[in-house]
């Protein structure tokens, strides 16, 4: 292994359900707090609210027939095609997800044998030294699995390693809870492929974990709604303490990734957050910008999807980078040398951010 091999994202693809759910599909739900009290306000006025608050307009929802596993088979795929290369030579299978394969109508998880398991074998991949394994860690799950790849590259492990973040999330969600309009379903995936002596490449990294009093501002709970059954749990957020959270500690762990690459924040020419709400991503970006004395960010330093495809979790980073990779998105190309940051924040309460060069 050339010591100045660098880990180069080779090809993308993404997969977005084709099953639209808008705001106004919500219209005649019934929203309950979290003591279990129904929420008098009208259903109308609690969307719209929302929509101001997230920007989310409609969300992607997989159809019934799709698994987790399938969604991330189908973004796989095209990134291997895109990156011109024969699956068989693929090291590494690295999934991102957070709940397993759920089938629709149930919320049992299933993860034996393992997503990234069954992926491969969807693909077809019959290369036993070709390694697949999940990583849980929260929505910040495919950034740690770019990390995963980088640090085997750099290691001399692999050469070649396929990194996927795949989410059903309409398959755990709480219908009474109007944070459950917040998520939505995708896949995104990359092929992340050792290349000696390359310009491109991964920079530097940094990634923290807060599990204190954070420890539970995403869980695992009972239905809002005091009719439903007990034993059933459903994906719950404290929204207000993950948005406080997130403004707080991202841009820190942003500026902590820039500082370790040596790069200015005047050479970022895009920043990809996770798309878990506008206002709170354009709240890191203005708190980023703070910190190295600028009073505003630039124009279309940072693309959104969120408000067309809502937050996939684990999906949202890839999918946006594919779009925008492949010049797919208004006001956002990338062109050769140009330095991105990627960036996530979600449940454990875990960060995570990649510098890297186009």
């Amino acid at each position: 292994m050339n010591q100045f091999a660098k880990a180069v994202i080779t090809g993308t693809g993404s997969y977005i359900p084709a099953l639209m759910k808008s705001n106004s599909d919500f219209y005649t739900s019934s929203f309950f707090a979290e003591a279990g009290t129904r929420i008098e306000e009208p259903a109308e006025a609690i969307v719209d609210k929302f929509q101001q608050i997230t920007g989310i307009k409609e969300r992607r929802y997989a159809s019934s027939e799709y698994t987790v596993v399938d969604l991330a088979a189908f973004a796989a795929d095209k990134a291997i095609i895109d990156a011109g290369t024969d699956p068989e030579t693929i090291d590494q299978i690295i999934v991102a997800h957070n709940f397993g394969s759920v089938p629709t109508d149930t919320i049992q998880s299933d993860a034996v044998p393992s997503i990234a398991a069954r992926v491969k074998h969807a693909i077809g991949i019959k290369n036993p030294y070709c390694i697949p394994y999940d990583i849980l860690f929260g929505c910040p799950g495919w950034l740690q699995g770019i990390i995963h790849a980088d640090a085997f590259i750099k290691a001399g492990v692999a050469r070649k390693c396929l990194v996927i973040g795949s989410e059903t999330l309409s398959r755990v969600i709480d219908i009474h809870d109007r944070d459950s309009m917040i998520f939505s379903d995708g896949a995104g995936a990359c092929v992340v492929e050792a290349k000696d002596g390359s310009e491109s490449g991964i920079i530097a990294s940094a990634a923290k974990a807060y599990t204190e009093q954070e420890l539970e501002y995403i869980y695992m709970g009972r239905s809002y709604s005091p009719d439903a059954d007990p034993s059933i749990r459903y994906l719950k957020m404290k929204g207000r303490k993950v948005y406080e959270f997130a403004i707080k500690h991202v841009a820190t762990a942003i500026k902590e990734c820039l500082d370790k690459s040596s790069i200015s924040i005047g050479e970022v020419r895009k920043f990809f957050l996770h798309q878990a709400n506008e206002k709170m991503d354009q709240g890191i970006i203005n708190k980023l910008y703070e910190l190295y004395g600028i009073a505003q960010p630039p124009p279309f330093v940072m693309p959104m999807n969120i408000h067309l495809l809502g937050n996939s979790s684990v999906a949202t980073i890839p999918t946006l980078f594919d779009i925008v990779r492949k010049g797919q998105m208004e006001d956002h190309i990338l062109e050769k040398g140009e330095v991105v940051v990627f960036a996530s924040v979600g449940a454990g309460m875990n960060i995570n951010a990649i510098t890297y060069r186009i």
